[in-house]
Order: structure tokens, then C-alpha cells, then sequence
């Protein structure tokens, strides 16, 4: 697999609307992407002292962090309304290989920074709620 560009890895938030049309969130810098799984454990006298998982058992989740430059774009101030009303919306990541995830994620964190001569700069956290969908 070749090495992938950082800046084609973008995430775009929903409008809203059906179909969902998503939009670029501007001025990002950094974006990570964690894929979480708990895992369920069905040890018994029979595995031989070794731990046993349930496969396709347990809790999945993604969270998503970025961090950018504040650009004040309508991405970004969706973003932001969703965060204030605490509104599961729709949004996309998506890599310059073409394959996308796509789910319905919380705001769980949205922090705003500045300098005196800097510029405005923000954090802001998503967690999952329901499946992501991996095209």
C-alpha cells in the first residue's frame, strides 16, 4: 500500500438535508481517527489457560479528534450549533485512496484558542452513535 498525503485525509460534516450533501471543514491541520472495540471474553475451563473472545460481540466505536485554523466557513459554525445544542448530526471522513467512513457522530468536545498576534485556532472531539459505514 503507498503512502497516503495528510492533507487529503478531510472531514466533512452533513447539511442536513436528504439526501445528506456534505461539506469540507475547512482549515483543519490535524485529524485522527480511532476505531474502538470491547472486547467479550468467553474464557472457560476448556480454553486451556488461555483468554477467549466472542467474536462480533461487544461495543464498537469511533472517535474522531482535529484540530485547524478557524476560518469561520458554514462547516464550521454547523459545527459549532451542533456542539451548543448538543445535536447528533452526519459527517464523513474521507482518505485520498477514495474509501470513506460515514456515520452519525456528537460533538463532544469543541475548544477555541487564540494569540494576541496569532490566529483563532480550534480542537474539537466526535463520538459515534450508531454504525459507521466504511465505502
Amino acid at each position: 500500500m503507498a503512502a497516503e498525503k495528510g492533507s487529503a485525509f478531510l472531514l466533512k460534516v452533513g447539511n442536513g438535508g436528504s439526501p445528506v450533501a456534505y461539506a469540507t471543514i475547512a482549515g483543519l491541520r490535524t485529524t485522527q481517527l480511532s476505531i474502538n472495540g470491547e472486547a467479550v471474553a468467553i474464557t472457560s475451563k476448556d480454553s486451556g489457560a488461555w483468554r477467549e473472545l466472542l467474536s462480533g460481540a461487544g461495543v464498537r466505536s469511533v472517535s474522531v479528534s482535529a484540530a485547524g485554523v478557524f476560518t469561520g466557513s458554514a462547516a464550521e459554525v454547523r459545527i459549532k450549533g451542533n456542539a451548543l445544542a448538543g445535536v447528533i448530526d452526519d459527517y464523513r471522513l474521507s482518505f485520498e485512496s477514495g474509501e470513506t467512513l460515514t456515520g452519525r457522530f456528537l460533538v463532544t468536545r469543541l475548544d477555541y484558542a487564540g494569540d494576541y498576534n496569532g490566529e483563532r485556532s480550534y480542537t474539537l472531539n466526535l463520538e459515534s452513535s450508531g454504525a459507521v459505514v466504511s465505502a
